[in-house]
């Protein structure tokens, strides 16, 4: 049964959810707002206009049609910022192609994705030479370069991207399209098996971007977003649409950095001389800026900055509130598209003692708007919302991507009973703050009971001398699964940790109740450094696989 529909005047615009409308607004009261690119180029809202323009018609030219996808294999540019817009704006699909990944895992996402024109920085050039003939489906290419009077050289390219948008129009007459039109498409990381591709329609981005800016400017105190703010990214454009922010960014008129390729000292200098006052990123991102022999000089006080992409230690966290800086959590991931809760701190929780504030600003946070967010049990029914009983996050909201691309079993599986599964286990609060304690392919079983080898890593943090940790569960005849740590060291603490310290340490959490006496590692690894997947997260997969119980 349906209710009465409304009276549409035949005359009336139906205006459909379409990216190109993000850019009405600011166009007008924000036309002469900056944007940067490193140290090396600066414009204004009204020329990224004029670009999204000329590079729409000069893809057009090229011959690129509505439903044709473009990959673009970049860095954090403007030229990045150019194509969020003007290729899914003109019908085509964005393919952020992730340059991290294997050769092999590139290869396989362009193909699987059916990429025709590729967008590609110099910097990947070489890559490009060793997998071009294995590229089947891609007709054109159109080198970008930070140098506008590159030479080009290459064998087989179309010309240069600078040169492209000379010679094409600012006057391209973006259509209006249907708004369930695909937009974009990107690849997970492929941690289990190939890359499984995600994709997102014009109507998903906008109510993304929308809710995402109501979220941040519904934060009373802490943790805000607004026109006034100085964005940089420190999330690869290349990974969820950079969390959807340079779209958010966009669509409010703030100033916007980028930064290119990360290298501390260069992340530094620009929030230091341009003013950057909200980023987010990955903690191992977090680790670098702090420990970045710059970081000393720099003022952090007065920068907002939400982590994701993997639990925030809170002895990390107050490292950076140390330095004044506004951190908290934000949750999503890729087939979320991505963000469904942020960790804002209520007026009353700002005490001014980190001790107490870090708690909650290192939880999983409440969910933004448009979110239904729930925690079940294997029925599919909800646990009680008390902060302890434990159960997986499902979730609907209007911009989840609706499957697997070509892969209808995985999608079955994503979507099964109506909501869509994210494998990662949690707990809620009274008051809706969620929690998550593990993922479920990384929880430990061990004498009968589950270890979160999140809060384990989050103890063993607090010892003297850690560094960072990874805890992982290797197979025991006696208690099903053990834990071990993998510990990197401080080298510029007071004292070098050992094994027996770390146990007696986390021993202390088993006298106080905090955890299980399972709970405390049988093996301690010191090592070097950590493995990681293209956009940064522990790998605890090859980890895994490369520490088992007989080493």
């Amino acid at each position: 049964m349906s209710g009465r529909l409304i009276d549409v005047t035949a005359s009336a615009y139906q205006f459909p959810l379409l990216i190109k409308h993000l850019l009405h607004s600011s166009m007008l009261h924000a036309a002469d707002q900056e944007i940067v690119y490193r140290d090396q180029k600066r414009f204004t809202y009204h020329m990224l206009r004029d670009r999204v323009g000329r590079l729409a018609g000069g893809l057009k030219e090229l011959g690129v049609r509505p439903g044709d996808t473009v990959g673009v294999m970049d860095w954090d540019t403007h030229r990045f910022l150019e194509a969020f817009f003007a290729v899914p704006m003109m019908g085509a699909i964005l393919q952020t192609v992730n340059v991290r990944l294997s050769h092999e895992q590139i290869i396989y996402t362009i193909e699987h994705a059916g990429a025709t024109t590729l967008l590609v920085n110099d910097e990947f050039l070489g890559l490009l030479a060793e997998i071009r003939p294995r590229l089947t489906k891609v007709r054109t290419i159109v080198v970008m370069s930070d140098n506008e009077s590159y030479v080009l050289r290459e064998e087989g390219v179309a010309g240069h991207y600078e040169d492209m948008l000379a010679a094409a129009s600012p006057e391209y007459d973006f259509p209006d399209i249907d708004e369930n039109t695909q937009a974009t498409t990107f690849y997970t990381s492929g941690t289990t098996g190939a890359p499984k591709g995600v994709y997102f329609s014009h109507r998903q981005m906008v109510l993304h971007t929308i809710s995402e800016l109501a979220a941040f400017g519904m934060a009373p105190k802490q943790g805000r977003f607004h026109s006034e703010s100085v964005y940089m990214p420190i999330t690869p454009m290349f990974h969820v649409h950079a969390w959807g922010f340079p779209y958010a960014a966009t669509a409010a008129g703030a100033k916007q950095v980028y930064p290119g390729r990360y290298l501390p000292d260069l992340l530094l200098k620009l929030i230091k001389n341009e003013g950057v006052t909200f980023t987010h990123c990955v903690p191992t991102i977090l680790l670098m800026l702090l420990d970045a022999p710059a970081s000393a000089d720099t003022d952090l006080s007065g920068l907002t900055m939400v982590i994701g992409g993997a639990a925030l230690p809170k002895m990390l966290a107050l490292r950076a509130m140390a330095r004044g800086i506004d951190i908290f959590t934000g949750y999503g991931m890729s087939e979320t598209g991505p963000v469904l809760t942020l960790a804002h701190l209520k007026a009353s929780m700002l005490s001014g003692v980190a001790d107490d504030e870090v708690n909650f600003r290192t939880k999983t946070g409440r969910p933004i708007p448009l979110v239904d967010i729930r925690v079940v049990d294997s029925d599919m029914k909800d646990v009680a919302h008390d902060g302890k009983a434990s159960g997986e996050i499902v979730v609907r909201a209007p911009w989840l991507t609706q499957g697997y691309y070509q892969n209808p079993s995985a999608s079955e599986d994503l979507w099964h009973g109506g909501y869509l599964h994210t494998n990662d286990i949690a707990n809620m609060s009274p008051h809706g703050y969620l929690q998550i304690t593990d993922r479920i392919k990384d929880v430990i079983k061990s004498g009968g009971e589950w270890i979160s080898s999140l809060e384990l890593e989050d103890i063993i943090m607090k010892a003297p001398g850690v560094k960072e940790a990874a805890v992982i569960g290797v197979k025991d005849e006696k208690w099903g699964e053990r834990p071990v740590a993998l510990v990197v060291r401080d080298y510029q603490a007071d004292e070098a940790p050992t094994e027996n310290a770390i146990k007696a340490h986390v021993g202390g959490f088993v006298d106080a109740g905090v955890i299980s006496k399972f709970g405390v590692p049988q093996t301690i690894l010191f090592v070097d450094q950590l493995d990681r997947t293209s956009v940064g997260k522990i790998d605890k997969k090859l980890l895994r696989t490369r520490y088992t119980q007989d080493e």
